[in-house]
């Protein structure tokens, strides 16, 4: 019970000495006063703690500190005294605990290798420098080996060595040629983080005799180089001709061709490995793979997305770089190799670790005797450091008792000092993967008040403008500050005056009557002290005639005016400026004591014409608009922007309101149609103007509405059609009180930004806003239904406040008050915000599946306890994919798909599933930092469904009555196959369909030969494999039986050409006209003449009505077909058969009477004739007509035509 109530106490004294820190002094950064106070010792600049030198060069280790009075310097080496004085190749530099050790001079580096550590010591205190290791860099050679070619067969992985010697620091490693140029690298070929050459797949251009890998050791500038290694491609085209020329005709011989392989990982080796990067550190991963093709890598994080802005791919995507690494990224990073023939993946498991790092750092305290204060060092890792402490280099627990002094851990509580209480502490945070060292002072000083403004300095201000007197001082204790107004004036007090912490007196707006002589007297127990300033209060500079806008004809003359007012010990400059911009070098432009004059003006002399007026002390300035026009034929009534209002007046003045009138000016021709007034905020936003009202213009009077604590301006602008005026004269400035804030700040947020804390944020106030001086906010926080009492602190100038150490995900209420001088504002509204969230603790359990149908199922799972969420339930996700196909029993590639449902939902609905499978799938509960475990897999199954169509669908080996069919097996059987159906029916010439036919076919079979089929038929198939549950889609396909051969082509004719309409037309009018010639001839031969028809066909034979051979039964000569894409082709209707009984290709494509005779022909896969034409080549002299078939009427029509 004892040992808890001291816990108390220690707690209760540590945050009271807390709160005393506030009153620890700072000192004024004034280098005379820093020259006098007495101070210990602190280092300003030293060696890093690695500290890698040049063997060749003299070391230099450097150790610079400050201090009142000057310290004096001693070294450590290993953890004892180092003597220079006894080293005649070591010095320190004067005035410095610099040493220089002179290696250049016959020195070894090697004899100086070791851990320094520096110490600067005075009366005050000893503060250390870091240990330094000093190690002299080495380049080695390269140790000598005998290299072998290397021969390789194209489209073989390869890896050349390069194996550098150990280098500190280790050397940087580029692949050259004998020419020094670079080896072209790319995704096949590449170097790895170890230096060696990485070959995907070689091709014969990697052949070459100078591979050699260079080694560049920058600390001395040396390059060592390998020697260089020999690589041989054998291409398989060389290779074969090399065993071709050894082996004899009858030997088999022939390598294989270039082989397509899936990728293998060159490095890392295995499935899995390890890494640990330190915080802040870059990360580094790397995954090369071999494969032709070339494999292509991709990364990824498993559970979680790759870090945005800090992640970057180098090496052609091969080596993932993650930079300023954090304990948020430890975890397991995959790369996945992938081409077309598949892929593999290697899971590297990064862990996260972290050299200490300060959370706050212990700083240089400055107390008066007898004042309390704390050190405070806080420092992170991982693991988490341990905390000690030194006094004056000394381990604090030999060190010399202090009575003010007591140590809490990573705090050193001080409790009425004395002067001997003066030292140098030290503070050493420290796990396995470093240190740090910080050194800060406790300098107690009493020292009477002074004050470090210069005497009788002069202050100019403008009238009505902040002024800012000040008087900076020092004194131990802190003194107090007072100001009074002339030799003998009572003290300033009021709401006139602004009294800062640092000694500056602030009068917000300053009269004529404010200048005088104002007195800083500064005192504490040990003296006082008194400074006298002067302050001159002068009158502003003001444009009393602005330029007005001007439209001018073209070459003529025009004069800008800027009268202006200063006050008469000021010095003011004018500038003229066109468009912002300096005015053009012309001597047309004539710059005048109060104008500018524009001679001969031109078109491009429009624009806007400014004037600056400056003094030392203000600027102000006016412009005008020049518009340069043709001249009129004719004088035209000018409308112009009407003239600004002038004569402002303030009357009726209240705490929050005032009246504005105003007198307009001239219209220029066109009425005034409205009045915008504008405010100027002197003390918050001096020279900026800001919108307050917009009235009719037939009103020159307006109440308006004010805010405290504001130095008010008021300008009037007039508005006509044309435009707006200049603004006007600026009103008399009048200062609000100040008051309360009315208003607290918006957009009160509350979200932790780690699973340990709360970002409280909020939207500040606008200067006006704050209603007064002194503008704070108060933040409040307490744990919603836990904690009874607020927890508040006041900040200012900031909006977010960050409060540490909170539960993980819980609810916070929050309200943040605006505070000033004089008060706080109204109560502010609460709001709920929440600590950081944490991955979720629970998977969700008692996972179901329920299976709908075969491509759908619904899962269901029990809701995880809200309490294990730790964090805003944002939903669920199902990672499911697919183990196996029941049909195949052949396991793939595993592709997890995952569905997310937002919210509470405990069942979804998983479409897409393939039919007849094996799927696992589990549930896991998402927050806003990430995923939760997983639950157990949950398997099941998915029913058969109906197949897909067959694979494919050959006809083959066509004949008079048969054609064979060949099919392959769905892709997708979706279950097991019970057998194929086939569907068939005939197409005649007119494209009709006749009956369809059905066959049931075993599943196991791959061909079926269907026999008793019409000769010279075209057939169409249709067909589709069964499952148990059904027909799957279906696959068509045509083909032709072949025709027979004796009756091909006249049944061709035939049908095809004599029963078309428009042929029995034609001969029926070929019929009429030699009906007619026969009667011609009848009635010639009645008369006796003689009409020579006989004679006339003997003697000029016609060679396109010649009989048809006989003897080898052949028609006459036939082009090839140039496609058989449309031999299938019924005859199209219309064709027409030329008189030689000869299909001609420009006739008909499509007549069977193309294929010929003959025995020869057959047909392919897709049933089109793919054979040999039969007939004569040449064409022979023309025979009689041996035919023994009955001259048929279309065979003696085709005579005539």
């Amino acid at each position: 019970m004892m040992k808890k109530k001291s816990i108390s106490a220690s707690k209760a004294s540590l945050v009271f000495f807390l709160c005393q820190m506030i009153s620890a002094l700072d000192v004024p950064l004034d280098s005379k006063l820093l020259e006098e106070l007495s101070q210990p010792p602190t280092i300003t600049q030293q060696s890093p703690k690695d500290y890698i030198v040049d063997p060749r060069e003299n070391i230099v280790i450097q150790c610079e500190a400050k201090g009142k009075p000057p310290p004096s310097f001693s070294w450590t080496r290993n953890g004892t005294h180092f003597d220079i004085d006894k080293d005649e190749q070591v010095t320190m530099k004067p005035n410095s605990g610099t040493l220089v050790i002179n290696i250049m001079n016959g020195g070894k580096a090697e004899a100086y290798e070791g851990v320094y550590q520096c110490t600067a010591r005075n009366e005050r205190g000893a503060a250390i420098s870091n240990n330094i290791v000093i190690r002299p860099s080495r380049s080695p050679l390269w140790t000598k080996e005998k290299l072998e070619p290397n021969q390789v067969r194209e489209g073989d992985s390869l890896v050349l060595h390069c194996r550098p010697p150990v280098g500190l620091p280790p050397p940087i490693i580029f692949w050259m040629d004998n020419a020094f140029q670079r080896l072209p690298q790319s995704e096949r070929v590449s170097q790895g983080l170890n230096g060696d050459l990485y070959f995907s797949n070689v091709q014969p251009e990697d052949t070459r005799e100078d591979y050699i890998c260079y080694a560049r050791f920058n600390h001395t500038q040396t390059i060592q180089q390998k020697q260089p290694i020999s690589v041989k491609v054998f291409s398989m085209d060389s290779l074969n001709d090399t065993i071709a020329a050894n082996l004899s005709d009858t030997d088999i011989y022939g390598a294989k061709p270039v082989t397509e392989r899936p990728p293998i990982l060159l490095t890392p080796t295995g499935t899995t490995s390890n890494k640990v990067e330190l915080r802040g550190n870059v990360l580094l991963l790397e995954c090369i793979a071999a494969g032709l093709p070339t494999p292509v890598i991709r990364w990824i994080k498993e559970g979680g997305e790759l870090p945005a802005n800090r992640t970057f791919f180098e090496n052609f995507k091969k080596t993932l770089k993650i930079i300023d690494v954090s304990e948020a990224d430890s975890g397991n990073y995959k790369c996945i190799a992938r081409n077309i023939l598949g892929s593999t993946h290697h899971v590297i498991s990064v862990t996260v670790k972290a050299a200490p790092y300060w959370i706050t750092a212990p700083r240089n305290l400055v107390l008066s005797p007898g004042e309390d204060g704390t050190l405070i060092c806080r420092a992170n890792g991982n693991p988490k450091p341990s905390i000690s402490w030194l006094a004056n280099g000394v381990p604090i627990a030999i060190a010399p008792e202090d009575p003010s002094r007591k140590v809490d851990g990573d705090t050193i509580i001080f409790s009425a000092v004395q002067e001997r209480s003066s030292a140098v502490y030290q503070c050493n945070a420290s796990n396995e993967y470093g240190y740090l060292l910080a050194n800060a002072f406790v300098n107690v000083l009493a020292e009477p008040p002074r004050i470090l403004t210069p005497a009788n300095k002069l202050y100019q201000v403008i009238l009505d403008s902040p002024a800012l007197i000040d008087c900076a001082y020092f004194g131990s204790p802190k003194p107090e500050i007072e100001w009074f107004k002339g030799v003998k004036g009572s003290i300033l007090r009021g709401n006139e005056y602004v009294f800062h912490d640092n000694g500056t007196l602030e009068i917000p707006v300053a009269q004529k009557d404010s200048t005088g002589t104002y007195t800083c007297v500064a005192r504490n127990e040990l003296g006082k002290i008194q400074n006298e300033v002067q302050l001159e209060v002068k009158d502003p500079t003001m444009i009393i005639k602005q330029p007005e806008y001007k439209v001018i004809q073209r070459y003529g003359h025009v004069s800008f005016e800027c009268i202006i007012k200063h006050d008469s010990t000021l010095i003011p400059t004018v500038i003229w400026l066109k468009d912002n911009d300096e005015l053009p070098d012309d001597e047309r432009f004539l710059v005048g004591k109060d104008n500018l004059t524009i001679m001969n003006v031109t078109d491009k002399d429009d624009g806007t014409y400014t004037c600056i007026v400056n003094t030392t002390l203000d600027s102000v300035s006016a412009s005008a608009v020049l518009t340069v026009v043709a001249a009129p034929p004719t004088p035209a009534i000018i409308y112009a922007r009407p003239n600004p209002p002038f004569d402002l007046e303030l009357t009726g003045q209240l705490e929050r309101s005032i009246e504005l009138s105003w007198i307009p000016g001239d219209e220029n021709n066109s009425p005034i149609t409205s009045f915008v007034i504008e405010y100027e905020d002197g003390l918050h936003e001096p020279g900026v103007w800001h919108y307050q009202t917009e009235v009719p213009g037939s009103q020159t009077t307006v109440q308006l509405k004010l805010s405290p604590y504001v130095n008010y301006s008021f300008r009037v602008i007039a508005v006509n059609e044309i435009g707006r005026s200049q603004p006007s004269e600026p009103s008399e400035q009048y200062l609000t009180k100040s008051a309360n804030p009315d208003e607290n700040p918006s957009n009160v947020q509350g979200i932790g930004s780690e699973p340990d804390n709360l970002v409280i944020t909020w939207e500040s106030l606008k200067g006006f806003q704050s209603n007064g001086p002194g503008l704070q906010y108060k933040v409040s926080w307490r744990q919603k239904d836990v904690d009874d009492e607020w927890t508040s602190v006041v900040v200012a100038n900031v909006s977010k406040y960050i409060v540490s150490g909170t539960p993980t995900f819980v609810p916070y209420e929050i309200k943040v008050q605006a505070l000033n001088d004089l008060g706080y504002a109204p109560e502010p509204s609460e709001v709920i915000g929440h600590s950081g969230e944490d991955l979720p603790m629970v998977a969700p359990g008692n996972v179901q599946v329920h299976v709908i149908n075969s491509t759908l199922a619904k899962v269901h799972w029990d809701p995880v306890p809200l309490k294990s969420v730790r964090g805003h339930l944002q939903g669920y996700k199902v990672y499911y994919w697919k183990v196996q196909s029941l049909s195949r029993r052949s396991k793939r590639h595993i592709e997890k798909k995952i569905l997310t449902f937002r919210g509470n939902k405990t069942f979804g609905m998983l479409p897409g599933l393939e039919p007849y499978s094996s799927y696992k799938l589990n549930v896991r509960v998402v927050n806003g930092k990430g995923e939760g475990p997983a639950s157990p897999d949950k398997v099941f199954k998915t029913p058969e469904g109906v197949p897909s169509s067959p694979s494919f669908l050959k006809i083959t080996n066509p004949t008079l009555d048969s054609l064979t069919l060949e099919w392959g097996s769905p892709t997708h059987p979706n279950g097991v196959l019970i057998s194929y159906i086939l569907k068939f029916q005939p197409i005649n010439n007119t494209h009709e369909l006749g009956p369809l036919v059905e066959i049931r076919i075993p599943a196991n079979e791959s061909s079926l030969i269907l026999k008793n089929l019409n000769y010279s038929t075209r057939y169409k198939f249709y067909f589709n494999a069964q499952t148990s549950v059904g027909s799957g889609s279906q696959i068509t396909e045509e083909a032709v039986t072949i025709m027979d051969e004796g009756k091909m082509a006249m049944a061709s004719r035939q049908v095809d050409i004599a029963t078309q309409g428009w042929f029995i037309g034609l001969m029926c009018a070929v019929a009429l006209l030699i009906l007619i010639l026969l009667i011609v001839c009848f009635i010639r031969r009645n008369k006796g003449g003689k009409y020579p028809v006989k004679e006339k066909e003997d003697a000029h034979a016609d060679p396109e009505i010649q009989p048809m051979k006989e003897d080898d039964g052949t028609f006459g000569e036939y082009r090839s077909l140039e496609s058989d894409a449309e031999d299938h082709k019924p005859l199209k209707k219309g064709s027409r058969t030329p008189s030689d009984r000869t299909v001609k290709k420009e006739d008909s494509d499509d007549s069977l009477v193309d294929y010929g005779e003959g025995v020869n022909g057959q047909f392919n896969e897709d049933g089109s004739f793919i054979g040999q034409y039969s007939g004569k080549k040449e064409k022979e002299p023309a025979e009689g007509n041996e035919s023994s078939e009955a001259p048929s009427p279309v065979n003696a029509m085709n005579s005539f035509v």
